[in-house]
Parts: C-alpha cells; structure tokens; sequence
C-alpha cells in the first residue's frame, strides 16, 4: 500500500497515494469531496455532456483502499454527491455498490456545502465528528486545531527533474490537514492561492498523492 507516513496531533497518520488518508490505530479511513453524479448534475444545468463514468471510477478506488485497510470506519468528509438531485439520481447500481462497501463497517457521511442533508443510502449524517482529539469537518475553521478538513481540493506543483509536475495534495501543519478531492471529476485549488497559503501555516507541508507518495515544504 502506497503511503506517506506522518504524525499529527500525536497520532501516526498515512497520507495514500489515492487521496485518502488511513488511521491504522483507529481502524479508519477518510475520504473527502467524492462529488459522485458530477457529470449528471453538469449536464442537468445545461453543461457538457461529460463521460458519465466518474461514479463507478471513484467507487472502484475507494473499494480498493477499503481492501487494503480493512477499515472498521469510515468518514467521507463533506461533498460526497455533487449535489441533492445528483443524491437522488444515482443509478441503482451505483447504490448497491455503496451498500455493499458500507456493509459490515460504520459509515459517516459528514454534511458539506453541496449535501448538507441525509440522502437515503445508508450511513450515518453528522455535522461534524471527533474520534479522538481530532475533529473530522467539511471546512477548515481558522480557530481551530487538530481538525481534518476538505472542501477547498487543494494541488500542489514543483518542478521536478526539469519538468513542472501538478498533483493533488494533502496540506498538512501543526493544526490542520486540508485533504486533497478524492472524485474523478473534481478540480482543484492550487496552494499557492492566497486562501490556502493563508489558511495554512508557513511550516506547512503538502503531501503529493500518486502513485510514490511524497512530502514538501508546501509551495506559496
């Protein structure tokens, strides 16, 4: 399993290459900003009519990092459908899929700024959550600390053997981690933009997902 090992808030964190991150001592596993029905929501408002594969692609990687960890829990932190009527349009497939990889484990949708509401397909719906001393919510609160977040589906890019790599990426500090989006459809804020380099500290990190995992100073 492809991960970059770190600590924070005094617990032994892994950063996977896939975008989710994996709390051995907690048996948990965090995934935020699925955005799954992107491509239905898009083109219900008007947009492109984009490949409508993106749920099954999401859905077949969280499946293999559920396989890998074995987790007892698991949190989606926030946006997890790209909106309500994307919720509800989910294919049946798509639904039994997530059935079956919430069976047996404790599920925890967290409320983001897209589905801020219960959507009918299993789980538990919480504002927020604390397991530990670590806070699980959808937007980073400047206040606060020890906090795991999403929402802002931060990149990172350095040059690297001559060429200019981009990736998304977990920002990490001393308070916080922002983790990157795990959808196939997402975008992403580069950290360098004036909300994330203020929201970060200046000894902050960012974890480049992919396939070898790695850590920087968090380029500004």
């Amino acid at each position: 399993m492809n991960g970059c090992d770190f600590t924070f808030a005094g617990q032994r964190l892994t950063a996977l290459g896939s975008g989710a991150l994996w709390w051995r001592a907690q048996r948990l596993l965090c995934v935020s900003d699925l955005h799954l029905g992107k491509s239905e929501r898009i083109a219900r408002r008007g947009g492109a009519a984009l490949p409508p594969y993106e749920v099954a692609d999401t859905l077949d990687r969280l499946a293999h990092d559920l396989n890998h960890t074995a987790p007892e829990t698991v949190v989606c932190l926030g946006d997890s459908f790209d909106d309500r009527e994307a919720a509800i349009a989910l294919p049946e497939d798509a639904r039994l899929r997530i059935a079956t990889l919430q069976a047996g484990r404790k599920w925890i949708w967290i409320e983001g700024n897209h589905d801020p509401g219960p959507v009918g397909i299993g789980g538990t719906h919480l504002q927020d959550l604390r397991v530990g001393p670590l806070t699980f919510r959808h937007i980073a609160d400047p206040a606060a600390s020890e906090e795991i977040s999403g929402h802002y589906h931060p990149k990172a890019s350095l040059r690297l053997r001559g060429r200019m790599i981009s990736r998304p990426a977990f920002l990490v500090d001393s308070a916080r981690i922002v983790m990157p989006a795990y959808g196939t459809y997402t975008g992403g804020l580069r950290s360098h933009d004036p909300l994330l380099a203020g929201l970060m500290a200046s000894e902050a990190r960012a974890i480049l997902t992919g396939p070898s995992p790695c850590a920087v100073p968090m380029p500004r």
